[in-house]
């Protein structure tokens, strides 16, 4: 395989996460290639605190691109060897409960004694102080207090949880951004400094106009099954053999989709001719574009509808979606080629970069401690002294 340049070289980064929120942001500075060290406990579950085993596909999409140490930073040894590390790291990643890392001692005041140019970045479930500090927080609870449970579903039919697990992944995301914001900079100002959000911010971030709506006009949103909360003419119909999405809200694409439907009658019914009108009369008017598309398959209304220019879009299972020739020609299913489990699958990046072409393959999840010798080499350690620290436990 060639060794392509990427944009974080010659970035370090110790990763102290776990889960699901800061391995997203760590994984995003690890597939653009800095130097990512992931530092786990000797000894630690095959099966983490999500149900996620290692050999699993989850851990194996989510740590690729690592190298790994084990080291037990509640020892002495441990702490120093990684404040050894320190000094020389760019970044260091957790996701600890708010006040687990002042108990280990690898806070941020902690590490930027030994290196004020380090850029810390901490993912909460609430944030890093307030009335919630030290709650535990995982992404369902956050979708339920930050709203989004409550606008999702159909009216009338309680709560429903979205099916990703959109706060860790919004999180990880927004912290990744943060860290190459701060990286940034250090390069004008040469200090580093703490960088933090939570899954409750994110969560916010995330209801977008929702909290606009409410912000600005008081209004409070509720559910709106599958209907979009403000484009009339957008929804998911029932096909003779499945189902597709169709937007067709605004008069130009309404005009384009009556006109391809075959109910140019639409455009001039006193009920649908203006926005307003389709809005007062939502439900009725679905009912009518129930009906038409139920009559045709979703290739007809997907093409047809194409070809108007109707935004619009199949239903897929994930099978499907991997099928897609759009998604293929996108090249985001990366290999790799794992020592242990074989070759493999995972997703790559989403983000293209005309100077940087992304890799061909991935490097594989490591194994605990596959890399700590190598490490700790790089540090000075002998062989001798790596073999001291394993019989005292601090590897």
């Amino acid at each position: 395989m060639t060794t392509r340049l990427l944009p974080l070289n010659g970035f370090k980064v110790l990763d102290l996460t776990a889960h699901r929120a800061g391995p997203t942001a760590v994984r995003q500075l690890a597939d653009w290639g800095a130097d990512v060290i992931k530092i786990e406990e000797p000894g630690g579950p095959a099966v983490d605190a999500t149900g996620s085993r290692r050999s699993g596909p989850d851990f194996q999409n989510l740590h690729r691109n690592k190298r790994s140490l084990t080291l037990n930073l509640k020892s002495a040894e441990g702490k120093k060897i990684f404040f050894e590390l320190a000094k020389t790291a760019d970044v260091v990643v957790e996701n600890f409960r708010s006040t687990v890392k002042h108990r280990l001692g690898v806070d941020y005041e902690a590490v930027k004694k030994v290196n004020p140019r380090i850029v810390y970045g901490s993912i909460s479930g609430f944030g890093q102080d307030g009335p919630y500090e030290g709650r535990a927080g995982v992404d369902q609870i956050a979708q339920g207090m930050g709203g989004l449970m409550s606008i999702t579903g159909h009216p009338g039919g309680g709560p429903i949880r979205v099916g990703i697990a959109i706060n860790d992944t919004s999180s990880g995301l927004l912290l990744a951004n943060g860290i190459v914001l701060a990286l940034l900079d250090r390069e004008r100002t040469g200090e580093g400094q703490w960088v933090s959000t939570s899954l409750i911010e994110a969560q916010i971030y995330m209801l977008d106009f929702q909290a606009a709506r409410y912000l600005i006009k008081g209004e409070v949103a509720g559910q709106a099954g599958n209907n979009h909360p403000t484009g009339t003419g957008t929804g998911m119909f029932k096909t003779a053999d499945g189902y597709i999405n169709v937007a067709a809200a605004g008069d130009n694409v309404w005009k384009r989709f009556c006109e391809a439907a075959g109910a140019s009658d639409l455009l001039t019914h006193a009920d649908y001719a203006t926005p307003e009108a389709r809005s007062r009369n939502r439900d009725a008017l679905n009912a009518r574009v129930a009906d038409l598309v139920s009559r045709q398959s979703t290739d007809y209304w997907d093409k047809l509808l194409y070809k108007a220019g109707v935004p619009c879009g199949p239903i897929n299972t994930i099978d499907k979606v991997f099928a897609d020739p759009q998604v293929q020609h996108l090249g985001i299913v990366k290999p790799i080629d794992h020592p242990k489990y074989g070759p493999q699958k995972v997703v790559g990046q989403p983000i293209h970069m005309s100077r940087y072409p992304q890799p061909d393959k991935l490097k594989h999840t490591p194994e605990p401690g596959e890399h700590t010798e190598e490490v700790l080499k790089d540090l000075g350690y002998n062989s001798a002294a790596i073999a001291g620290l394993r019989t005292k436990g601090a590897i």
